[in-house]
């Protein structure tokens, strides 16, 4: 009888990972937010947002992540007992590291003012210079370090965990319920923004557009960090001349490729659909190559967030 492997290393392995990249994920959030978005006075949604807008209206009286953090224990609280241990430790450490990071990056903590990343040179020209270039580079670290959470099965907490109660309780999607406390966060804060008068040379309506614009790019690029950018293309070829294509696609191209028989209905022939799949910079030549073959062939492409297999990278 064989023996059999221990996977218990392997898998403390990929807990300590993941807690890693959720931890850095948190740390590029944090940058986003507590560096570019705070003094900006444009407000991301969920507890962060709700977080930025009791700041403006209590002239600071709480730093920002303290704030994130204490609203964000209830619901937590809230999330375990309604929906298990799928709240559990990653989204604790998740949210945590999000606040700790942004009162470490904005100089909050005692004995470490002298950090304070949001009064250095660079962005103070960036916010009275070009401002919307401030933004998009907060909407992309905010983004980025998300979709990292995410990516490794953590969470921040907040608007996430109401979402799911509510898809659990009334049936609402997770995606709807998001966009609607996203939105009612980001309108709370552009109302105290008017009411403290802090946008400056800007109107509260103005940097409200601004947060609206911030909460879109930064849910694209979550949903690139999550699925992944395309790396490689599915080609799907039907010609009459298939042998000639194949031997191209795995002698000149080092590819694989599949024979699928199908029933061609315009003629009620029967014939061979070749499937490949090519990585990005490969696409240009392979569809040169068939149609020197067979100018006639009838080729389509899909995007390919992922491949498993020989010959392609695997992503994290």
């Amino acid at each position: 009888m064989e023996k059999q492997i221990p996977k218990k290393n392997y898998f403390n392995k990929r807990a300590v990972r993941d807690y890693l990249f959720i931890i850095i994920g948190g740390a590029i959030m944090a940058i986003g937010i507590g560096v570019f978005l705070v003094d900006a006075r444009v407000v991301p949604g969920g507890v962060s947002g709700l977080s930025m807008a009791l700041y403006y209206l209590t002239n600071g009286f709480l730093p920002i992540g303290v704030t994130i953090w204490i609203l964000n224990i209830p619901l937590f609280i809230w999330g375990v007992k309604e929906l298990g241990s799928q709240f559990g430790a990653r989204t604790f450490v998740g949210f945590t590291s999000n606040a700790i990071f942004i009162d470490f990056f904005r100089g909050e903590f005692p004995g470490l003012n002298f950090i304070h990343l949001q009064k250095t040179e660079t962005i103070m020209q960036l916010r009275q210079n070009d401002f919307l270039f401030l933004i998009l580079i907060g909407a992309a670290l905010l983004g980025i370090g998300l979709g990292i959470v995410f990516k490794f099965r953590g969470s921040t907490a907040g608007s996430d965990i109401v979402a799911a109660i509510i898809q659990k309780r009334f049936g609402v999607k997770p995606g709807m319920a998001i966009m609607i406390i996203d939105f009612f966060v980001i309108c709370l804060a552009g109302l105290v923004i008017d009411l403290k008068d802090l946008g400056g040379d800007r109107s509260a309506m103005t940097l409200t557009l601004y947060a609206l614009f911030l909460l879109f790019v930064s849910s694209r690029l979550v949903d690139a960090i999550i699925d992944g950018f395309d790396y490689a293309r599915a080609a799907y070829i039907i010609s009459d001349k298939n042998d000639e294509i194949a031997d191209v696609i795995m002698n000149d191209f080092s590819r694989g490729a599949t024979a699928i028989k199908a029933r061609g209905l315009y003629r009620n022939v029967e014939r061979e659909i070749l499937v490949t799949v090519v990585a990005l910079r490969e696409l240009g030549k392979l569809t040169s190559i068939i149609k020197q073959i067979d100018p006639q062939a009838f080729v389509t492409v899909n995007n390919v967030h992922e491949v498993l297999g020989e010959g392609f990278r695997k992503r994290i």
